[in-house]
């Protein structure tokens, strides 16, 4: 058997170094959560992203942002000012060891600095530098700023979010830095990939905007097609038809008697042999419990063609739909999806979540501790269950400055002294 250590996750053995602001916080979260040895860089004082809210006990604190801890879990924290030339050296230094370094920096900006990929590339050919920024480090918006709001609009999203009749509304979390940061992991990790066959680093551009198309799932191909951006619907779905039969709205989003359940298609049959049996079956149940009238109970669901149905049938439908739901909660509606074959799941709040069977028996929620604060916060866990290295949080996010010491004295050598000295100057 080998002397080395078992590595004890997939990146065991890899360093990133993460000089990323709230745009990029999440892909050294997740190249964090599979083992790499996250080496969380900010400015002296922190970094802006720890005022974000929400906070915990609704403290305002920058050591008690929750956006801050979710983000940078399985990270270790240090304070260093790369606009100083003492700065620029050190990050330097680490650079000779890093595989990864993460920046969400205007484009220019680190060049600026003398950082960029090609100067990076001279001190360490194998790193990999991943740039996470709004619209990319090319292109005519290429130097514009964009908050996650902005591009969340900009990336079309935003248009098809809300109801027919009201303006457009965001989704009330942030959600484009997220998915730039996912983006950024995954181009990362190509790139890692392709390190390991040709031993060369490269620099991995990702452009936030760019990234937001990729959540529109057929929306593209909807208006290439018909020539019209995809409708956004509330709970319910505008589907385009050709004429004479125009377009046709249906629901997938179903009040029940405690909350909301959904199916995109409850309303069908027809071919589908799954929501042939779903109509049928709560056709059935409805009949039985005298919520069906004469023209639900003779409903031929083989003739239903969403194509050509008019819109009348559609919303009767509907109505009957609707009245059945509301006599069952959530739970009794789950359990008879899997006894009566219905194509039919809970929407679930948060707490839902917390309190689900199915997530407990697969352990993805983490109690993580907090000893700073005398407290566990539990965490979303592993989106992936590796069989051989886990994916998992290995530490709560840093505190500011909280590894200083073990890594410019432990790894670089510094006296303590130079260490006094590095933070008077505001290096550190």
């Amino acid at each position: 058997m080998s002397d080395q250590k078992k590595p004890e996750g997939l990146l065991s053995g890899n360093r990133v170094l993460d000089l990323a602001d709230e745009k990029g916080l999440l892909c050294g979260k997740i190249l964090g959560d599979l083992g790499a040895d996250v080496i969380k860089i900010e400015p002296p004082g922190g970094d802006a992203a720890r005022n974000i809210g929400p906070f915990y006990k609704d403290i305002p604190h920058p050591e008690k942002s929750l956006f801050w801890f979710f983000s940078n879990t399985s990270k270790r924290g240090i304070t260093l000012n790369i606009e100083t030339a003492d700065g620029r050296e050190i990050f330097k230094r680490l650079v000779k060891t890093a595989d990864f370094v993460i920046e969400t920096f205007e484009p220019g900006y680190m060049a600026r600095l003398g950082l960029s990929y090609p100067e990076l590339e001279k001190i360490n050919p194998r790193v990999i530098m991943t740039s996470i920024t709004p619209f990319g480090q090319t292109g005519p918006y290429a130097h514009y700023k964009g908050s996650d709001l902005v591009l969340w609009g900009m990336g079309a999203m935003q248009y098809m979010c809300g109801d027919a009749d009201r303006p457009p509304v965001r989704i009330s979390s942030p959600q484009a830095y997220f998915h730039g940061g996912a983006q950024g992991a995954v181009g990362s990790m190509v790139a890692w990939y392709y390190r390991q066959t040709t031993g060369e680093g490269q620099h991995v551009d990702v452009s936030i905007e760019d990234a937001m198309p990729l959540t529109l799932m057929d929306g593209v191909e909807m208006a290439d097609i018909y020539k019209r951006s995809p409708s956004r619907g509330g709970a319910i779905r505008v589907r385009p038809r050709s004429q004479p039969y125009g377009d046709v709205m249906y629901r997938f989003n179903w009040p029940c008697k405690d909350g909301f359940v959904t199916w995109s298609h409850t309303v069908a049959g027809g071919a589908q042999a799954g929501a042939l049996t779903h109509s049928r079956n709560i056709v059935a149940m409805a009949v039985e419990e005298g919520l069906a009238d004469d023209y639900i109970r003779n409903y031929d669901w083989t003739k239903f063609d969403m194509a050509t149905m008019p819109q009348e049938d559609i919303d009767r439908q509907t109505e009957f739909f609707i009245r059945f739901f509301k006599t069952k909660t959530k739970v009794e509606l789950m359990d008879l999806a899997v006894r009566k074959h219905l194509l039919v799941g809970p929407i679930n709040t948060v707490k839902d979540l917390l309190e689900s069977r199915q997530l407990a028996a697969r352990g993805f929620f983490v109690p993580v501790e907090h000893p700073e604060l005398g407290d566990t916060i539990i965490y979303p866990g592993a989106p992936a269950k590796a069989s051989s290295l886990p994916w998992r949080i290995w530490r709560r996010a840093p505190l500011i400055g909280e590894h200083n010491e073990e890594i410019y004295i432990g790894e670089l050598s510094f006296s303590r002294e130079q260490l006094a000295l590095l933070k008077a100057r505001r290096v550190i």
